[in-house]
């Protein structure tokens, strides 16, 4: 998830009670719950196939967290200290109840981005297998206007509380206005977002401004949290009726081109938990379609309303040569250790001296894009004929 969401988790962790535990728990909470990140710091030690590989690495990782978990605490508790001493003054923050809040919040951090479908390796070092829960997309706006809501009524107290939540505000909702949605998602999804989001937001500045919240205290912030995991629950049953419709139109789609059904993923798309992007795989081709999450019987001839089935068809052996080749460069390999539903293309397995050999990540794009690390294009020797 995108590290507005982790901040907020951890905010609304503490301001649910985490922050009687000792001074400066807050800031525990707030590092704890972004702390796995730090992984990004290795774009400064190499380029952007760099960071690819290690996002979501050994940070993210049970052993990773654990660590950081004993870390971010520990260097609080110690700055805490030496503040406290050039002010002869007791250490205020106790290290027992920094340790437990910055436990409780970091869990959070892999458990949220495990919900998307970009995926966690929670065994490394020792299994850099992937895990993915495809339940929520890697920005959810629904999530920003529960957890925020919460959290900016029982910190907005101060005018330079308010003052940074007037930024976050005016950063946060243009994002959302003009988000361009139609390209991953359905048109009204898109309006609909929009009005849920700006009539939250005038919700909001009504109930901060009449100080409706006040008698409620901090059972605000456990409301915005119960709803987050009602809303996870729901997003849930989303996925699993989504996967069910995806499946039988994989089959359909497998035995009208007399292929073998291999895998088969339903995975969210932005702002939209009643459409679900499914990506198969089969013997001879890749496929990429969408669905509905509405009940289907099993005998109809179709599921529900695929959409925009697309059709990748796999590589003859003369290209498959050129695709071990290919295979070789640095970046294929980091890009094949991350990508889910890799397919390759070759521009011309006829070629005489020289091809391209185009990889991508069809969760995210095709062959011949230039997205980020989610696409790698690279030039090879065509073999003797």
């Amino acid at each position: 998830m995108d590290n507005l969401t982790h901040s907020l988790v951890g905010l609304a962790a503490a301001k649910a009670g985490l922050d009687r535990l000792s001074p400066y728990s807050t800031t525990v909470c707030l590092l704890a719950a972004n702390a796995p990140d730090i992984d990004s710091a290795s774009g400064f030690f190499g380029d952007r196939w760099t960071v690819l590989q290690h996002h979501r690495g050994i940070t993210h990782s049970i052993l990773g967290t654990f660590l950081l978990a004993l870390i971010v605490p520990a260097l609080v508790f110690a700055l805490a200290k030496l503040v406290s001493r050039r002010r002869t003054q007791p250490a205020p923050a106790r290290f027992r109840g920094l340790l437990i809040a910055s436990a409780i919040s970091i869990v959070t951090h892999p458990l949220l981005d495990w919900t998307n479908n970009y995926g966690v390796r929670p065994l490394l070092p020792w299994s850099g297998k992937w895990f993915y829960g495809d339940l929520a997309f890697v920005v959810d706006p629904y999530i920003w206007l529960v957890l925020g809501g919460a959290v900016f009524l029982l910190t907005s107290k101060r005018w330079t509380q308010i003052g940074l939540w007037t930024v976050i505000g005016a950063i946060s909702t243009p994002l959302v206005l003009l988000a361009t949605l139609p390209r991953i998602s359905e048109g009204a999804a898109l309006g609909t977002l929009r009005r849920i989001w700006v009539g939250g937001v005038v919700v909001l500045i009504v109930i901060r401004v009449f100080r409706l919240h006040e008698p409620l205290g901090r059972s605000i912030v456990a409301g915005g949290l119960t709803l987050l995991v009602l809303y996870f629950g729901g997003l849930w049953w989303a996925h699993h009726t989504a996967y069910e419709n995806a499946l039988h139109e994989a089959n359909l789609i497998s035995l009208s081109h007399g292929e073998h059904l291999a895998r088969i993923a339903a995975m969210p798309v932005l702002a939209n938990p009643f459409r679900w992007q499914c990506v198969m795989e089969t013997d001879k081709a890749d496929y990429r379609f969408y669905v509905g999450t509405a009940e289907v019987s099993t005998n109809s001839g179709s599921s529900a309303d695929p959409s925009g089935i697309e059709r990748f068809e796999k590589p003859s052996s003369h290209g498959n040569q050129l695709i071990s080749e290919a295979e070789k460069d640095r970046r294929v390999r980091i890009f094949l250790g991350f990508a889910r539903f890799p397919i390759a293309r070759v521009a011309d397995e006829d070629c005489v001296g020289q091809s391209l050999v185009q990889f991508a990540d069809l969760r995210y794009t095709e062959p011949g894009s230039t997205r980020g690390g989610f696409a790698v294009s690279v030039p090879v020797g065509c073999p003797a004929h």
